[in-house]
């Protein structure tokens, strides 16, 4: 059994939290990115591993900075064997590495040194990549430069968006870090340098980037509204002159079809031209609506010129 401490924020991180404390791991802190603002009422929220912890008894701390000497003494005081990072939000100063006796592990959601940073499910869909992976690596003082030590691939089928691979990539990054404690345990964890090779950095995303612009081929216009599905969701305006509004496109097809883009090919599909293409609106969603499918949008919307 090691004494871990387990450093993360959102859902994404929540299975691995619960599959350390099933294995039998005693988890003596858990770290996390202090309450938000949330809601229409903008009352403080605690993130979800924050709740998740406390529904197991397990003490959390939610610093804004690491830098300071009390914060690295009071987590140096935990004690710790190992420390587990997933999505955690924070980078880690050297001191805060360095004092879990058998150092840092992280899980990361690509395929190493592949989109390194912030938002790498995303990056891989919008890209249009086929595969990426989840992966266990040791920290350094890098962002994601460290040595990998488990790897296991996951297939991006041409149609799933980042909610699906987000939630495919949590559970089995869950399994890989448990995998990867019982090996530290055994002192059988081996990790291998990254490839200088590929290299590719996944930016956080920018609310500037989820506008559709259908002058795009079709192919990366899908790829861009998967990539942002469900959140924060790629938009479009329809609606005639005076009335249009954003419809948020959650999931799209690739078809057969060619006009200026923009021109509606099939209102009833609805079936929209890009610079090369087309696409179908399959899923959408208007403001302070439920997701609809995008014929049930058409039936009872004048779409107008897009």
């Amino acid at each position: 059994m090691l004494r871990v401490i387990f450093m993360g924020t959102p859902e994404i991180a929540v299975p691995t939290l619960s599959e350390i404390i099933g294995a039998g791991h005693e988890v003596v802190a858990v770290y996390s990115q202090p309450p938000r603002p949330a809601g229409r009422g903008m009352d403080l929220r605690k993130a979800p591993v924050h709740t998740h912890a406390e529904a197991f008894g397990v003490p959390v701390f939610t610093p804004r900075s690491l830098k300071s000497e009390a914060e690295q003494s009071m987590f140096r005081d935990h004690d710790a064997d190992v420390a587990v990072v997933v999505a955690y939000g924070l980078l880690l100063p050297k001191p805060i590495l360095d004092a879990p006796r058998r150092g840092c592990l992280n899980m990361h959601g690509s395929a190493l040194p592949r989109w390194r940073g912030a938002a790498p499910i995303q990056r891989a869909i919008m890209a249009g990549d086929t595969e990426t992976a989840a992966m266990v690596m040791r920290m350094d003082e890098g962002l994601d430069t460290g040595p990998i030590c488990l790897v296991e691939r996951i297939g991006i089928g041409p149609d799933m968006t980042a909610g699906e691979l987000h939630d495919r990539m949590m559970l089995v990054g869950a399994g890989l870090i448990v995998r990867a404690l019982a090996a530290l345990e055994r002192d059988t964890l081996a990790c291998t340098p990254q490839p200088s090779d590929g290299v590719t950095y996944a930016a956080k995303i920018d609310k500037a980037e989820t506008p559709i612009d259908l002058g795009r081929p079709a192919t990366e216009v899908h790829n861009h509204i998967r990539g942002l599905s469900p959140f924060p969701g790629a938009w479009l305006e329809a609606g005639p002159e005076g009335k249009r509004e954003r419809i948020k496109v959650l999931r799209s097809a690739v078809v057969e079809g060619s006009g200026e883009p923009g021109a509606l090919l099939d209102p009833k599909g609805p079936v929209i031209a890009c610079g090369e293409g087309a696409i179908r609106l399959v899923e959408v969603q208007r403001a302070g609506k439920k997701p609809m499918s995008g014929a049930e949008l058409a039936r009872g919307f004048d779409l107008g010129r897009l």
